[in-house]
């Protein structure tokens, strides 16, 4: 029976998790603090040590930042987040440039001198902005997630609370308890719930994401993975890797279409709701079927990235492709027991494929992310299982979940390290 508890706090997960973001979420972070930054300071700053940790300095190093005329890296994202001078729009802070405010970011390059170091906090999702003006000093920090704005100060006054965001709450003013996440509750949720309240969340996603998925196929973005993808052949299973691919292809590259974002990403949004969305078109499902399967994905991605964290070494991806592929085996009228089984199949199929940064190639891991859960769930169809003793598999879907978020939080640590000194050269 599906309690109240469950039913609202999975709805308040599905309404905090579904935020808009124009470009890859880690510069826009950093785009987002550098304009509460100006805010702050009430000038644009002359001097600025911007301190990182290493997990972000590895999703911006490679990305193009929208709307700056094809920069990528901090300064281009510092930058065009004192331009834009809109802290109010969040992770959507970037939509208010033009192309005349190009000769501005240039200007603001030139005469602001941007300090970037590495932070050793142990936290995986820290920025700290230090700037300096006409003598006066303020600092951003944002912690743990992209919009969490931890610290804000102007000459010694704490303005925090000017810019935090309120922590997301169920309807009765509760703080979410990811705990009650479980994959037999999700599917329960998805079955049964009145989704009137995550409606437009969820039709927005829906949207958005197919939307930068159309460009990245009928424009010329990134390295084209899904394009390449979809000249081999257009069936249904095909047509869903490619689509999610060129989403990933545009945005990596720099598209300034919005998009919905899943668990603090843009490409795992996109990876949740593109394959879903084009096997129900293709199986003539209709808005209400649509809407529950994809409720599955987006809580079946969330529920595995609540063990791994905001960002680590294994590719989120994974987790959002395992997801679909749960919500593909809903459409096809999977239940608990199915929906279970086709993400332990999947699971199996590519944890570990690690993280190293965003760029043209994560459309490349997100196209066989889809294709490792639409593997999990064709397993399932055929009668086939991998079983509790086989690698990190265990009996039980919520065991074997488990495990991903050991393998990802903690074994993975290493790894982390190494690949960030990799891409910075030490």
């Amino acid at each position: 029976m599906l309690s109240n508890a469950v039913k609202s706090t999975y709805d308040a997960i599905l309404k905090s998790e579904l935020q808009l973001a124009m470009g890859c979420t880690e510069p826009i972070a950093i785009a987002y603090a550098a304009a509460i930054l100006g805010d702050a300071l009430g000038v644009i700053p002359k001097k600025i040590s911007a301190g990182f940790s290493g997990n972000i300095i590895k999703n911006v190093k490679s990305v193009i930042v929208p709307a700056t005329g094809g920069r990528h890296g901090i300064e281009a994202a510092i930058a065009a987040g004192l331009v834009s001078a809109r802290p109010d729009l969040r992770l959507e802070v970037l939509t208010v440039l033009s192309p005349e405010d190009e000769d501005k970011i240039d200007l603001l390059l030139s005469e602001c001198k941007i300090e970037i170091s590495k932070l050793s906090t142990g936290c995986t999702f820290e920025l700290l902005l230090v700037g300096e003006a006409m003598g006066r000093t303020a600092s951003v920090r944002i912690s743990g997630a992209h919009t969490n704005v931890t610290e804000v100060t102007r000459d010694g006054v704490d303005l925090t609370a000017n810019y935090a965001s309120p922590a997301p709450i169920t309807k009765e003013g509760e703080a979410l308890d990811m705990s009650l996440l479980s994959v037999e509750s999700i599917v329960e949720y998805a079955s049964k719930a009145d989704l009137a309240e995550v409606k437009p969340y969820l039709l927005r996603q829906v949207e958005m994401n197919m939307a930068i998925a159309r460009e990245g196929i009928t424009g010329k973005w990134g390295a084209e993975i899904g394009k390449i993808i979809l000249s081999l052949g257009d069936d249904v299973p095909r047509r869903a890797r490619a689509y999610a691919a060129a989403g990933s292809d545009a945005r990596m590259s720099g598209c300034e279409k919005p998009v919905c974002i899943i668990s603090g990403s843009g490409n795992q949004g996109i990876t949740a709701s593109v394959p879903v969305a084009i096997y129900a078109e293709a199986m003539g499902k209709s808005e209400d079927e649509l809407l529950r399967a994809l409720v599955v994905s987006d809580l079946v991605t969330v529920h595995q990235k609540t063990g791994i964290g905001t960002l680590s070494a294994y590719c989120g991806a994974i987790s959002a492709g395992v997801g679909a592929g749960a919500g593909i085996c809903y459409l096809h009228g999977g239940r608990f027991r199915e929906v279970a089984h086709t993400i332990v199949n999947a699971v199996a199929i590519l944890s570990g494929t690690i993280c190293d940064g965003a760029k043209p190639s994560c459309a490349a891991k997100i196209a066989m992310a889809v294709e490792a859960g639409i593997m999990g769930f064709e397993m399932w169809r055929a009668g086939s299982q991998f079983l509790g003793g086989d690698g990190i598999v265990e009996k039980g879907v919520e065991n074997t979940i488990k495990n991903v978020g050991r393998l990802a939080k903690d074994g993975m640590s290493d790894t982390d390290r190494e690949i960030i000194e990799i891409m910075l050269g030490i």
